[in-house]
């Protein structure tokens, strides 16, 4: 009877620390979500985001994830507001930060709390693409002041990274050697070693600086006669994408005069596809627990590639190709942010594996059955954190065009449903925002309308 209760008690100890979070397959969930999204039923969407969430305390997750889909629905008011709560959040975040490092690093660098059960806080790419994609949100709207806000606000959010960062680099260094875990991604048999080794992740700077949003900022301080403060944003698109001609070119025509005073200068911005999932794999690792050398299977995360959209090279503006340039892609800052993690994450579950085991064979000789209930409830919270912001667009490319003001015509290929845009340019600087999910292309704004496709198919048109 004593057992009984003994293992009764750690099953629920093991399960209340755990939480709800911990039982949710949130990449299932979005899975469901962005189906509804690619097939351009966003008002689905937003209602199994709803279902998913009933609870009052809603995650930073949620607000990113609705901000999007509102975004897409054309809603610009209510997407900025649930992205205005997002970056109430991440504003709180930032001045825990700030008022003490040390304190924030303890208790993010706790050993025995699984990540997954962890508050939310959101990868540092999806700290500064927020305020970036609320940029857009105005710029659409013709708000280039807003805008200008927003940029800089990503501009300081970058700087509070980046200290926070090298700081918790080095403190994870110096608990490596204390705890003696040496182990590196690259010696996990079986893990997916490239897709965190591939060149166009190597080659980022780091997991958070954004060559569109350095350009975004460039563009829009030049719109506000603001040249000083465009400069800087142009250099450093260039410094973290070098040898883009369109980059180099924006610094290069600064000061100089660009044709027809009566011709505006557009920046057409194509965001296409999802940010990639994330997915738990299980590697078997020898710890040493108990002074032996034990074979654990432990679990780590893997990035999983969105596969909903192709790639879009070029578009055609009244009948003429525009080739389009990459400025950023989701999918190499996610694979950077995890390559940069990892060996936290390794040194965490390490330690959390061997504190494991060393209390379950204690309790195995206290009670064989409290042991077995202590490892039943261990199997089930075991599992790599899979959240991430999954509505996120994944690739970001543009073309900047002088034309003259008045109705243009801008046509996708065939393979994304040769969708027809009718664009509206009033404005000396303007700039045109797409959305592309599979098939769908979602637009707004007063300057910007979809033309349905002759084909029976679902459009997506944003009046």
């Amino acid at each position: 009877m004593v057992f009984r209760a003994l293992t009764l008690a750690t099953l629920v100890a093991a399960l209340q620390l755990t939480g709800c979070s911990a039982f949710r397959s949130y990449d299932s969930e979005l899975q469901e979500t962005n189906q509804h999204l690619t097939s351009g039923n966003v008002d689905a969407a937003l209602a199994l985001l709803e279902q998913n969430n009933k609870s009052d305390d809603k995650d930073l997750l949620y607000y990113f994830e609705k901000g999007e889909l509102l975004r897409s629905k054309g809603d610009y008011t209510g997407s900025q507001a649930a992205w205005r709560a997002a970056d109430d959040v991440v504003f709180k975040w930032e001045e825990s930060v700030k008022l003490d490092t040390a304190k924030y690093l303890s208790q993010f660098g706790s050993y025995l709390v699984n990540d997954k059960v962890r508050r939310y806080e959101g990868y540092d790419y999806e700290k500064v693409m927020l305020t970036t994609q609320m940029a857009l949100n105005l710029l659409a709207q013709n708000d280039f002041d807003g805008a200008r806000t927003e940029i800089k606000k990503t501009h300081e959010r970058e700087a509070v990274i980046a200290e926070l960062r090298d700081k918790e680099y080095l403190k994870r260094e110096e608990e490596a050697e204390k705890e003696g875990v040496r182990t590196q991604y690259k010696d996990l048999q079986g893990y997916p070693v490239a897709s965190l080794d591939a060149p166009e992740v190597v080659s980022l700077k780091n997991s958070y600086q954004s060559a569109f949003s350095h350009y975004l900022s460039g563009y829009v301080y030049e719109a506000l006669g603001e040249k000083g403060l465009a400069a800087p944003g142009y250099r450093k698109a260039a410094e973290l994408r070098p040898n883009i001609p369109l980059l180099e070119q924006a610094l290069l025509d600064l000061d100089k005069r660009k044709g027809k005073a009566s011709d505006s200068d557009v920046l057409i911005v194509v965001q296409s596809g999802l940010a990639p999932a994330r997915d738990s794999v299980r590697i078997p690792l020898p710890l040493p627990i108990a002074g032996n050398l034990v074979i654990t299977p432990l679990s780590f995360p893997v990035i999983k590639e969105d596969a909903s959209t192709g790639l879009i090279s070029e578009i055609q503006l009244d009948s003429s190709p525009l080739a389009l340039t990459s400025l950023n892609s989701i999918s190499a800052m996610s694979r950077r942010a995890l390559r940069d993690d990892m060996p936290g994450i390794i040194l965490r579950t390490s330690v959390r594996a061997i504190s494991r085991g060393v209390a379950q064979k204690k309790l195995n000789e206290a009670s064989p059955l409290a042991g077995l209930a202590m490892g039943i409830a261990s199997v089930i919270v075991e599992g790599a954190d899979t959240r991430t912001w999954r509505t996120l667009p994944n690739e970001t490319q543009v073309v900047r065009v002088r034309l003259s003001q008045g109705e243009h015509l801008l046509s996708l290929p065939s393979s994304q449903g040769g969708n027809k845009i009718k664009v509206k340019i009033d404005r000396p600087y303007q700039v045109i925002a797409l959305r592309v999910v599979g098939q769908q292309v979602f637009a707004g704004g007063p300057a910007v309308q979809v033309e349905p496709r002759v084909q029976a198919q679902a459009i997506a048109t944003l009046k």
